[in-house]
């Protein structure tokens, strides 16, 4: 049994452990925090459905536990923090251009199959909804929180498609700018600019209107409320 309650944090790539973690162990440094790194987007891999996820979602908790023998009573909270990537506009602004990959822009998506986006965003909905209505995950507090258009757009403030060696650079950068300075992390992601105000529903509901999954918008901020 450890001492420490475990916090657990869920994220979809490594650079988002990197700019994140420093800042989350100093703020919960009372707890032992575990960051679980997805590869990828959990909410869209191998076929997972609204039925299906919050069993992935234990899947990923029960490894952390085999790993560091942790029993259920350590867990205190499990935080998923999941990038928007447009998921809610309109099917209109998913334009059919030629591309290689999925380009996200403000106010559109510029992709080489319409059809596969509308029917992605279809279903990456209906779990997002799944997961902001979930209060616990076998048992442990969950929260799920998004940045919008994705994690780079709202801690560096420009929405384009970096490279993994730059989100590796970029986010190393952010961790050494706010090494032991957890507050002033979450003044910057409280910033009017990025957070969406308002209770955990209201940012939810914002984030499902019209373009809002496009914009620079984060609900971050609540984690440390």
């Amino acid at each position: 049994m450890s001492e420490k309650k475990v916090v657990v944090f869920i994220v979809e790539g490594p650079s988002d452990e990197a700019a994140l973690g420093t800042i989350m162990k100093e703020y919960f440094s009372s707890n032992e925090v575990q960051f679980i790194v997805v590869h990828g987007d959990i909410t869209l891999k191998d076929y997972v459905s609204d039925d299906s996820i919050l069993k992935k979602i234990n899947e990923q908790i029960e490894g952390i536990k085999s790993r560091y023998r942790y029993s259920q009573e350590d867990f205190i909270k499990v935080i998923h923090i999941v990038d928007m990537d447009g998921v809610y506009i309109p099917d209109m602004d998913i334009i059919e251009a030629d591309v290689e990959k999925i380009q996200y822009y403000e106010d559109h998506i510029d992709t080489k199959s319409t059809s596969i986006i509308v029917e992605r965003n279809r279903r990456k909905g209906d779990i997002l909804y799944k997961l902001r209505k979930t209060g616990k995950v076998n048992g442990i507090p969950y929260r799920i929180y998004f940045n919008s258009c994705n994690l780079e757009h709202v801690l560096y403030g420009e929405l384009k498609d970096y490279s993994d060696e730059e989100k590796q650079i970029l986010s190393d950068d952010f961790a050494e700018k706010y090494e032991g300075k957890s507050d002033e992390f979450i003044e910057f992601i409280s910033a009017s600019n990025v957070a969406v105000p308002g209770t955990y529903q209201n940012t939810w509901d914002y984030i499902e209107k019209d373009k809002n999954s496009l914009n620079r918008h984060t609900n971050m901020h609540l984690i440390f409320e």
